[in-house]
Protein backbone atom coordinates (compact mmCIF):
# COMPACT_ATOMS: atom_id res chain seq x y z
CA UNK A 1 0.00 0.00 0.00
CA UNK A 2 1.13 3.60 -0.83
CA UNK A 3 0.11 6.46 1.20
CA UNK A 4 0.84 10.42 0.18
CA UNK A 5 1.10 13.20 2.23
CA UNK A 6 0.42 16.41 0.70
CA UNK A 7 3.34 18.72 3.54
CA UNK A 8 3.69 22.31 3.40
CA UNK A 9 4.77 22.28 7.84
CA UNK A 10 1.97 24.12 9.01
CA UNK A 11 0.43 22.54 11.89
CA UNK A 12 -2.68 20.83 9.95
CA UNK A 13 -0.20 19.36 7.65
CA UNK A 14 2.01 17.80 10.69
CA UNK A 15 -1.00 16.48 12.11
CA UNK A 16 -1.65 14.92 8.66
CA UNK A 17 1.62 13.23 9.11
CA UNK A 18 1.00 11.45 12.62
CA UNK A 19 -2.10 10.06 10.99
CA UNK A 20 -0.37 8.50 8.29
CA UNK A 21 2.30 7.61 10.16
CA UNK A 22 -0.86 5.30 11.97
CA UNK A 23 -2.14 4.24 8.79
CA UNK A 24 1.16 3.54 7.37
CA UNK A 25 1.67 1.11 10.47
CA UNK A 26 -1.45 -0.17 10.20
CA UNK A 27 -1.52 -1.27 6.57
CA UNK A 28 2.12 -2.00 6.31
CA UNK A 29 2.46 0.77 3.99
CA UNK A 30 5.28 3.01 2.00
CA UNK A 31 4.87 7.15 2.58
CA UNK A 32 5.16 9.56 0.04
CA UNK A 33 5.43 13.68 0.78
CA UNK A 34 5.23 16.02 -1.00
CA UNK A 35 5.53 19.89 -1.33
CA UNK A 36 4.13 21.34 -4.89
CA UNK A 37 4.93 24.72 -5.07
CA UNK A 38 3.83 26.50 -8.32
CA UNK A 39 6.79 27.74 -9.80
CA UNK A 40 8.20 31.14 -11.72
CA UNK A 41 8.09 34.26 -10.28
CA UNK A 42 5.29 32.94 -7.98
CA UNK A 43 7.99 30.80 -6.12
CA UNK A 44 10.79 32.32 -4.13
CA UNK A 45 14.51 30.88 -3.56
CA UNK A 46 12.82 31.30 0.39
CA UNK A 47 9.93 28.96 -0.79
CA UNK A 48 12.25 26.49 -1.72
CA UNK A 49 14.33 26.46 1.06
CA UNK A 50 11.47 26.86 3.37
CA UNK A 51 9.84 23.43 1.49
CA UNK A 52 13.62 21.17 1.53
CA UNK A 53 13.54 22.26 5.09
CA UNK A 54 9.66 21.33 5.43
CA UNK A 55 10.41 17.97 3.30
CA UNK A 56 13.66 17.09 5.45
CA UNK A 57 11.45 17.12 9.01
CA UNK A 58 8.82 14.81 7.32
CA UNK A 59 11.41 12.63 6.27
CA UNK A 60 12.77 12.53 10.31
CA UNK A 61 9.46 11.82 11.16
CA UNK A 62 8.32 9.03 9.73
CA UNK A 63 12.31 7.66 9.93
CA UNK A 64 12.21 8.36 13.86
CA UNK A 65 9.17 5.77 13.67
CA UNK A 66 10.64 3.40 11.38
CA UNK A 67 8.00 4.33 8.42
CA UNK A 68 9.67 3.84 4.81
CA UNK A 69 9.78 7.52 3.40
CA UNK A 70 10.29 9.22 0.31
CA UNK A 71 10.02 12.86 -0.08
CA UNK A 72 9.49 14.98 -2.98
CA UNK A 73 9.30 18.82 -3.83
CA UNK A 74 7.46 19.50 -7.20
CA UNK A 75 7.68 22.46 -9.33
CA UNK A 76 5.81 21.54 -12.00
CA UNK A 77 3.48 24.59 -12.68
CA UNK A 78 0.65 23.02 -10.90
CA UNK A 79 -1.87 24.18 -8.10
CA UNK A 80 -1.06 21.99 -5.25
CA UNK A 81 -4.25 20.23 -5.26
CA UNK A 82 -3.93 19.53 -9.28
CA UNK A 83 -0.30 18.38 -8.45
CA UNK A 84 -1.19 15.85 -5.73
CA UNK A 85 -3.75 14.32 -7.75
CA UNK A 86 -1.42 13.79 -10.62
CA UNK A 87 1.31 12.93 -8.24
CA UNK A 88 -1.07 10.33 -6.88
CA UNK A 89 -2.24 8.92 -10.47
CA UNK A 90 2.01 8.52 -11.02
CA UNK A 91 2.82 6.71 -8.05
CA UNK A 92 -0.50 4.69 -8.07
CA UNK A 93 -0.87 6.07 -5.02
CA UNK A 94 -4.09 3.99 -2.61
CA UNK A 95 -4.43 7.08 -0.36
CA UNK A 96 -4.02 10.64 -0.16
CA UNK A 97 -4.26 12.30 3.45
CA UNK A 98 -4.13 16.06 3.65
CA UNK A 99 -4.99 18.93 6.04
CA UNK A 100 -8.00 20.89 6.03
CA UNK A 101 -8.07 24.67 6.75
CA UNK A 102 -11.09 26.25 8.57
CA UNK A 103 -12.25 28.46 6.40
CA UNK A 104 -15.33 29.63 5.81
CA UNK A 105 -17.25 28.13 2.95
CA UNK A 106 -17.15 32.00 0.87
CA UNK A 107 -13.89 31.72 1.68
CA UNK A 108 -13.27 28.39 -0.20
CA UNK A 109 -15.56 29.73 -3.33
CA UNK A 110 -13.53 32.68 -3.56
CA UNK A 111 -9.97 31.15 -2.90
CA UNK A 112 -10.41 27.43 -3.79
CA UNK A 113 -8.77 24.69 -1.89
CA UNK A 114 -6.58 22.28 -2.19
CA UNK A 115 -8.09 19.57 -0.27
CA UNK A 116 -11.97 20.28 -1.37
CA UNK A 117 -9.82 19.75 -5.28
CA UNK A 118 -8.11 16.53 -4.23
CA UNK A 119 -11.20 15.05 -2.07
CA UNK A 120 -13.50 15.98 -6.06
CA UNK A 121 -10.60 14.39 -8.75
CA UNK A 122 -8.38 11.67 -6.85
CA UNK A 123 -8.80 8.79 -8.46
CA UNK A 124 -7.89 7.30 -4.45
CA UNK A 125 -9.57 7.34 -1.43
CA UNK A 126 -8.94 11.04 0.53
CA UNK A 127 -8.62 11.46 4.19
CA UNK A 128 -8.71 14.30 5.23
CA UNK A 129 -7.40 15.59 9.01
CA UNK A 130 -8.03 19.29 10.48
Amino acid sequence: MKILVGYDGTTTAKDALTLAKEHAKAFNAEVYVMNSLEGGEKTSMEDIEKAKSDLAYAEGFFKDNNVPCETHLLIRGMEPGEDIVMFAKEHEIDEIVVGVRKRSKVGKFLLGSTAQYVILEAHCRVVTIK
